[in-house]
């Protein structure tokens, strides 16, 4: 018998429409040059597929330690950060103390919680998309709190958390996982405190810089942190050629990687700047690879009207404070023009539509 717990979960949604140009899923838009890819195929062919890899990804490990600038004993890999985010909301406490998550936010730390039957605090974050701190303080106070997860940038807001606020919970007792799954386009990070303290870890994630397809996840912290999470790891859980791939690529390709970061940035700003030229658009500030947008129509419309002209968006109303919210990732320029293109063609034929009943 399957547990009620299980059969009242929701999965987690994503965008599986057919785009010409697809930004909706936050990657890093740009693939890999050929000579990169010839290198990754002649390693590749090296690789033992009848054997298991490394149960301790000891090389992949030493790269990762060298590229994140921290030792390989900071080091936890996790088939990406959605596992990690599972063995956390494991490993904190006791599974009746609850988890404090400031929403909207990544789903996959409800999930998570949801899936161990852990209660959950959920507290809206205020009118500028930051941190509400009285109303969290409060809810704190309340619900025996002992986990929080902070997304940082914010994913799907964009915008970074008040660094203040977040240690004001943390000094409450309470362990904080800092997600910093877009650092690289934000350049902020909870790194130094997450190396010092007992009661912080920081993540990433090597999906939004451009190898999304290997599931490789990062948790950085306290030797002894790291140590005992490490034991809840699924044996082999990164796989053979993710190891193989990931260490050539975060090698041999990191001048690619930091250049189409900045790429991506300086798309970004443009972007915005763009989008703020539409009387109908209302464009909310990003610290990540991704903008936040609302307009006066309904976002369902929208998103469809944007995909028949072949751009596929994120629809984002579903959650708190989001009504009429879409999230588009940044593209390529190219990719970046067809949006606006289409944007525009799609706020004229809506704004029509409204006209005419």
């Amino acid at each position: 018998m399957l547990s009620d717990r299980i059969k009242k979960l929701k999965a987690y949604k994503t965008e599986k429409s057919k785009a010409k140009v697809r930004l909706s899923s936050n990657e890093l838009p740009y693939d890999l040059p050929t000579e990169l890819k010839e290198k990754i195929s002649e390693e590749i062919k090296k690789v033992p597929l009848n054997r298991y890899p490394d149960p301790s990804c000891g090389e992949l490990k030493e790269v990762l330690a060298d590229f994140f600038g921290v030792k390989p004993d900071n080091l936890v890999l996790g088939n990406g950060s959605d596992e990690l985010i599972y063995y956390l909301s494991i490993a904190v406490g006791d599974l009746e103390g609850a988890v404090y998550i400031p929403v909207p936010t990544f789903p996959m730390y409800e999930i998570s919680a949801d899936i161990l039957g852990r209660p959950k605090v959920l507290v809206e974050l205020d009118e500028g998309f930051d941190i509400d701190l009285e109303n969290s303080l409060r809810a704190l106070e309340e619900n025996g709190v002992i986990l929080s997860y902070y997304a940082y940038p914010n994913n799907p807001t964009g915008n970074l958390f008040s660094r203040e606020k977040i240690r004001e919970i943390r000094k409450k007792g309470v362990f904080t996982v800092v997600d910093e799954a877009y650092y690289h386009y934000s350049k902020e990070s909870f790194l130094k405190e997450a190396l010092e303290r007992e009661d912080t870890v920081v993540l990433r994630t090597l999906s939004k810089i451009g190898l999304a397809g290997l599931r490789v996840g990062v948790l950085i912290a306290k030797e002894e942190i790291a140590r005992e999470i490490d034991k809840m790891r699924i044996p082999f859980n990164i796989t053979y050629p993710s190891q193989v791939i990931a260490r050539v690529v975060l090698t041999e390709g990191r001048e690619f990687i930091e250049s189409a970061i900045r790429s991506v940035v300086e798309e970004r700003e443009r972007l915005i700047a763009e989008m703020e030229r539409f009387e109908e658009v209302e464009v909310f500030p990003s610290r990540a690879n991704f903008i936040l947008f609302r307009t006066p129509f309904e976002a369902k419309k929208l998103h469809s009207e944007l995909l028949k002209r072949g751009v596929l968006v994120r629809d984002m109303s579903y959650l708190p404070r989001l009504d009429r919210c879409l999230r588009v990732s940044v593209g390529k320029r190219e990719e970046n023009d067809l949006f606006l293109e289409a944007l525009e063609e799609s706020l004229h034929f809506l704004t029509m539509s409204e006209k005419s009943t």
